[in-house]
């Protein structure tokens, strides 16, 4: 397994080492002692979520406030994803910048997101299943996103505005500007 910081500090791009033979194939997705060296700090993961969706829906800007807020390990289990992160971090140099990386069943990456991030991801296959990990529990009440096609983040989904699948809840979040006033 390898981990390349992103240039938004602290968020990884995680490959394993997958072993591929006539049978299939096997890969170990997650070991706590390996994944926390390679990213220079502990986590501990306390909740697994899976998520299935078709071809153009985005789910996303979010993120949990305060005390509540999450790290999470994401991957796609199958199909293909856009995987987006934005630092939301206030005292951060790259506040309100970006990365975007595709996550498939075949490239096998994962995206560590830690804390002070919003995130999101837009399906680019017919179906997609998507399993994230999150070092703390969510919590209704500290539930918080950013729109999805806020102009100064700038974030190509990959998705045409009128394919787009949108929640009514994912519609109506504030800019980056207006949330962080």
């Amino acid at each position: 397994m390898t981990a390349t910081e992103t240039k938004l500090k602290g968020c990884f791009i995680i490959e394993p080492r997958v072993f591929q033979d006539d049978r299939g194939y096997f890969f170990e997705s997650y070991n706590q002692q390996i994944f926390n060296n390679l990213i220079g700090k502990p986590v501990n993961f306390v909740q697994d979520n899976e998520s299935f969706s078709s071809r153009g829906v985005i789910r996303g800007l979010h993120f949990q406030e305060g005390e509540f807020a999450q790290a999470k390990l994401v991957r796609v289990i199958k199909g293909s994803v856009l995987d987006v992160a934005v630092d939301i971090r206030k005292d951060s140099p790259t506040f309100g910048q970006h990365i975007a990386i595709e996550l498939t069943e075949e490239n096998k990456r994962q995206l560590f997101v830690p804390r002070g991030f919003a995130h999101g991801f837009s399906v680019l296959s017919d179906t997609a299943i998507f399993s994230y990990k999150c070092d703390n529990f969510y919590n209704k009440n500290a539930e918080a996103g950013i729109l999805y096609n806020d102009q100064s983040l700038n974030i190509d989904w990959k998705i045409k505005p009128e394919e787009a699948q949108l929640s009514e809840k994912d519609i109506i979040l504030p800019t980056l500007e207006v949330y962080f006033k």
